[in-house]
């Protein structure tokens, strides 16, 4: 990590909004469920694929589910409702909207708001996941990476979207969506199960296609998304220069869709393509580059070189 990057630990709760609702009982019940039952799934998997419940239709479904709740996080609610670095067309801002909202993660208003408020204080007092949040001891650090990684979604408050989301809740279609998620959070765990047991028309492909294509996948989409909050803010090198601690983390870019390549993210928000630097693979650009080809998006905020290298940090004078 680059010695330039400074950031002051967190040591408390401040920088709330006061205007977030606390989540209710109910509420904080159904996400310990969501977190906790594909955890439970994942380590059933390997004795269940070894006992000969894993098949191709199960593996296409995990595949398939995967891809699109990832792209439809990293593409979608990150890199456009968020930071905004394309416009789509109102049918493509639509089919992100529904991606984003089957990966599980939340409403697109209430997603958008936390992230946009971890940009504004990010590493600093008021990020709402900062794995630096206690300190920079190992017991600290240690605390705040769990913290980062998962706890913070059960904080007592929440962003408030009319703060961090005002344009979004202007926008009927994304406040439609975001109303719908309890649908959607149904479609994107019923789904695979009914096109598992039809496609092998047995009771047995639906089981197997929602143990793969539902819990096993919720899994690990929610898990390397939380990696960019928690493993890409403690460790990783940083070739840009930013107010943070976001590094870029090479083993995590294939399955986070190019989204590891965190700290040009944090150097540039706006900026579609985060993997800038020769062999840095970014999946989500490639697909909202190839939207663009098709005309389906239009005004894509690319890199600029000369704004890149302003943005370079400096190599150590030799001695």
């Amino acid at each position: 990590m680059s010695t330039t990057q400074v950031a002051t630990p967190i040591r408390n709760e401040a920088g709330h909004g006061a205007e977030g609702a606390p989540p209710g009982k109910a509420e904080q019940l159904t996400l310990a469920v969501f977190v906790g039952v594909p955890f439970i799934a994942l380590l059933a998997a390997i004795p269940v694929a070894w006992g000969g419940w894993l098949g191709p239709v199960d593996l296409a479904l995990l595949v398939f589910f995967y891809l699109t709740g990832s792209l439809g996080v990293t593409v979608g609610l990150h890199r456009y409702f968020t930071h905004k670095s394309f416009k789509p067309n109102r049918a493509v801002k639509i089919a992100l909207g529904v991606a984003g909202s089957l990966a599980i993660e939340g409403p697109i208003t209430r997603w958008v708001a936390d992230h946009r408020k971890h940009h504004k204080f990010s590493d600093r007092e008021g990020d709402p996941h900062s794995p630096w949040r206690y300190g920079e001891t190992i017991p600290a650090l240690t605390k705040g990476f769990a913290y980062a990684h998962l706890g913070w979604m059960f904080n007592a408050e929440q962003t408030p979207q009319r703060q961090y989301a005002p344009d979004l809740l202007k926008d009927q279609d994304i406040v439609r969506l975001s109303r719908q998620f309890p649908m959607w959070v149904f479609v994107s765990l019923a789904a695979p199960a009914v096109i598992g047991g039809l496609a092998t028309w047995s009771w047995q492909g639906a089981v197997t296609g929602f143990f793969w294509g539902s819990l096993v996948r919720v899994f690990l989409v929610h898990h390397v998304t939380w990696s960019i909050n928690s493993i890409c803010h403690t460790m990783g090198e940083a070739p840009f220069k930013s107010r943070d601690r976001s590094g870029n983390v090479w083993w995590l870019a294939i399955p986070s869709m190019g989204e590891s390549w965190h700290n040009l993210h944090h150097a540039d928000p706006t900026c579609a393509r985060h993997g800038v630097l020769r062999g840095q693979v970014d999946i989500s650009a490639r697909l909202i580059w190839l939207m663009e080809k098709a005309g389906w998006v239009r005004d894509v905020r690319w890199p600029v070189a000369s704004r890149l290298e302003s943005k370079r940090v400096e190599a150590p004078a030799a001695a």
